[in-house]
């Protein structure tokens, strides 16, 4: 009886890591907003600071670790990584002042996301899978939008049922409950373990059907090499203006919306309403990823994503619910295909084997972008009093990244 490929286990592993990775980092970050704010006298502006210094958090562990992933695998990261995440979920039930918030939340939080999220899995996966990537990716970043699905308005009912501290206390018991085991789960590559990638066996490698994923790994690009072209410098712009989307919409959708006069239910519903056509999407992205050219399919995302900003706009200044429910399921399923789109395209262009080395060199110049743009949006709100322009100015940015993307071309190895 053939054994079930480890790979697939591994995506499993991935999908929970990612889940509670973003979900802890972004997706219940909004729910707290008002809150909070309201209880500790902070101003929307105040509030957002430790997403600014998460970005650059973000940026130094994943340049530190991801040559590391390369030479000892995921494991360790992941069991420390969660050890900090839970450890600062439970502290912040007990924060008085803002030092406090953006110490615990911006610094020690965001560490504990970083080394068990995005960067670490999907290199790890990006090793496991290469005629299969895509859809591998896809699988596996369904956590991203289930944590959507399910966090945020998990996190609505939490606190208006017990409190914000005690919110935080019940969210620490599930990063631990999660990430445990899915951290023991993953392992290096497979030809640690004599497994070739995407589980061929060795018949079919005897075949010629495992040729991509050596001629992948063989033509991969260091990153000394990969720093010297102009494709990773576009790459790191295009996905950087993308990438801002989500760090605006997952902070300020609860407060735009309950600024125009919904309830906060309501507006934490649109999380969700932007991340079951993201989880649903997904595996289609993956499928459609393995079987085309994922360059105009990213710049659609992106530009699918853009559109949907100036929608959601322009439904909330209408109090259209029906609009609403329009823009944000559009920018779910442009969202459904950024991650895996993201990871394939890196991986296809610079190859599986330096692949985590590589990444971490474009993660600081990546949230160099990102940076700024949830403090900036809050500080548009807190002088002009609305995120209209704000958000239509991220949603341009979206569609500059799309004609960005379509400007790509791969690297000579």
């Amino acid at each position: 009886m053939q054994r079930v490929y480890y790979g697939y286990w591994l995506i499993a592993a991935a999908f929970v890591a990612q889940f509670v990775a973003a979900g802890m980092q972004n997706y219940v970050i909004g729910p707290f907003m008002v809150p909070m704010s309201t209880e500790l006298d902070w101003t929307r502006a105040e509030f957002t600071l430790p997403r600014t210094l998460g970005q650059v958090v973000m940026a130094f562990t994943g340049f530190v670790i991801g040559a590391w992933v390369d030479q000892h695998g995921a494991r360790r990261f992941m069991l420390v990584g969660t050890i900090i995440l839970s450890s600062a979920l439970f502290t912040l039930a007990y924060i008085q002042t803002l030092w406090q918030w953006i110490l615990i939340n911006g610094l020690i939080l965001t560490l504990g996301a970083s080394l068990i999220g995005n960067l670490v899995v999907n290199v790890t996966l990006a090793k496991w899978f290469v005629d299969f990537r895509g859809r591998a990716v896809a699988f596996a970043a369904m956590g991203v939008s289930f944590a959507g699905v399910f966090l945020t308005p998990f996190c609505s009912w939490a606190i208006d049922t017990y409190g914000w501290r005690e919110a935080w206390q019940i969210l620490a018991a599930t990063t631990l409950l999660c990430v445990i085991p899915a951290a023991f789960t993953m392992r290096r590559k497979p030809e640690d373990f004599g497994l070739h990638a995407d589980g061929r066996s060795s018949d079919e490698i005897g075949q010629g059907l495992g040729q991509r994923a050596m001629d992948d790994f063989n033509n991969s690009l260091t990153r000394r090499e990969a720093v010297r072209t102009s494709t990773f410098y576009l790459l790191v712009v295009a996905f950087g203006l993308f990438v801002i989307t989500i760090q605006v919409m997952l902070l300020q959708t609860v407060p735009l919306m309950t600024d125009a006069g919904f309830d906060r239910s309501t507006a934490a519903l649109m999380i969700t309403v932007a991340s079951i056509p993201a989880l649903l999407s997904k595996p289609i992205w993956g499928w459609l990823i393995d079987g085309l050219d994922a360059k105009p399919l990213a710049a659609i995302s992106a530009g699918a994503t853009g559109i949907s900003l100036f929608v959601i706009v322009f439904a909330t200044q209408a109090q259209s619910l029906t609009g609403l429910i329009f823009g944000f399921g559009l920018m779910g399923i442009g969202w459904g295909g950024m991650i895996p789109l993201q990871e394939v395209i890196w991986a296809s262009f610079f190859g599986r084997r330096y692949l985590g080395a590589v990444r971490s060199a474009a993660l600081p110049l990546t949230l160099l972008i990102t940076a700024s743009s949830p403090l900036a949006t809050s500080y548009y709100y807190d002088v002009v009093g609305n995120y209209d322009g704000a958000i239509m100015a991220v949603g341009t940015l979206n569609l500059i990244s799309a004609g960005l993307i379509m400007l790509l071309k791969k690297p000579h190895s």
